[in-house]
């Protein structure tokens, strides 16, 4: 078997999706984007077309690492992306051959369900207990929102209230048990990171996503003194070498690799066993589409240091398309309980829409992140 074609969509809201076809009629599908920036992703997709054309796609750890190291620039956002959704496409083909969920090809899976959480608010957060309460009564046991708006360096304690008051109201709204993560989204700088990380333990969260960002990862240990929620980052790292450093400065609880930015599959597996020699918990990041959210469980499956999973429906970026409009098994992707079982079909478990993806890749989206500003004027962090 070999690979005969690469195929690349935009899809709406904010994804690119990659199809890769065999001479022997088996097609697999990946989610290959950076948001804010699928065209770039795209485009290195298709760079990457000279390596792939001819390979034997069940060789996936060989072209990994052709595309990896090959191209003798490496690592960062763009290239790792491309060889994420490119990973995943060869994983699902290798399913459908095998007629086997990809996750019984990585050794079979260590539970029979993944928990799940739902976001609410949205960049601005607002009436966000109510909205908390809605998804207890839908069975999510858990949900995540964005802490804060815009936060300098130094900053007003009236910013610092409003996100104690919006945790506030969720926990009286959804009581004592019901799990809150709170994403400061790397919007908050070290000084006043370790205030509201101190002034949040009073609510129990489940954990503080991105207190820092993590080029600014030497400050973890510091925050981590400084209260006792488990922290959780790595949605901007993309590969193994990142997350060695994070791991050896240690105060992380919980990384959240991206399976469409941090090398696909294959890369974020090996992540996730290094972070269970380090005592630390995997809660991958996907606030994208259909197949991302099953790649990220078959690695769920197989991890036994993974905790709960993101997934984007009903997030607030998901205007005009959501995941379920790319899948011809919705079935599939039902949550009980605060639980999603794992996926059972060949390969990805993902049954693609491709009418509706051609017809989305006709008019291909230009989504871009909002740029913030303080009130002097310099821009703030999104």
């Amino acid at each position: 078997m070999k690979i005969k074609e690469v195929n690349t969509y935009f899809v709406r809201p904010r994804w690119g999706f990659v199809e890769i076809i065999t001479d022997e009629g088996l097609s697999g599908w990946g989610e290959a984007v950076l948001e804010g920036h699928a065209g770039t992703v795209l485009a290195c997709v298709h760079e990457m077309e000279d390596y792939l054309i001819g390979a034997d796609p069940a060789n996936i750890e060989d072209i990994w690492t052709v595309l990896y190291r090959a191209g003798f620039y490496r690592g960062g956002g763009v290239l790792m992306s491309a060889i994420s959704g490119i990973d995943q496409a060869l994983w699902d083909i290798k399913g459908k051959y095998f007629n086997a969920p990809v996750h019984q090809l990585m050794g079979g899976s260590c539970r029979n369900k993944m928990r799940v959480y739902s976001w609410i608010g949205g960049d601005r957060p607002s009436d966000v207990g109510a909205a908390a309460r809605e998804k207890m009564e839908a069975g999510f046991t858990a949900v995540k929102m964005n802490a804060t708006e815009e936060l300098q360096f130094i900053d007003s304690y009236d910013k610092i209230d409003a996100v104690l008051e919006r945790v506030d109201a969720i926990r009286a709204s959804c009581g004592k048990d019901f799990g809150i993560a709170v994403d400061f989204h790397g919007r908050v700088h070290k000084p006043m990171a370790k205030i509201l990380a101190k002034k949040l333990e009073v609510y129990d969260p489940m954990f503080i996503e991105e207190p820092v960002l993590c080029e600014n990862m030497e400050s973890f240990r510091e925050i981590a003194a400084a209260c006792q929620i488990p922290i959780a980052t790595g949605e901007r790292l993309y590969s193994r070498w990142d997350f060695k450093r994070l791991f050896k400065m240690g105060g992380v609880d919980i990384i959240q690799p991206d399976l469409s930015h941090a090398g696909g599959i294959t890369e974020v597996k090996k992540i996730a066993s290094m972070a269970e020699a380090y005592d630390v918990a995997l809660a991958p990041h996907c606030p994208l589409g259909p197949i991302a959210l099953s790649s990220c469980l078959q690695v769920d499956a197989t991890c036994y240091n993974a905790v709960i999973q993101e997934q984007s429906m009903g997030i607030h970026y998901n205007v005009g398309r959501s995941v379920l409009d790319y899948v011809d098994n919705p079935e599939d992707f039902r949550f009980v309980d605060g639980f999603v079982k794992l996926p059972t079909r060949p390969g990805l478990g993902v049954a693609v829409n491709k009418e509706l993806v051609l017809e989305e890749n006709r008019t291909p989206h230009n989504w871009k992140n909002p740029v913030w500003r303080h009130a002097d004027g310099s821009v703030a962090e999104w």
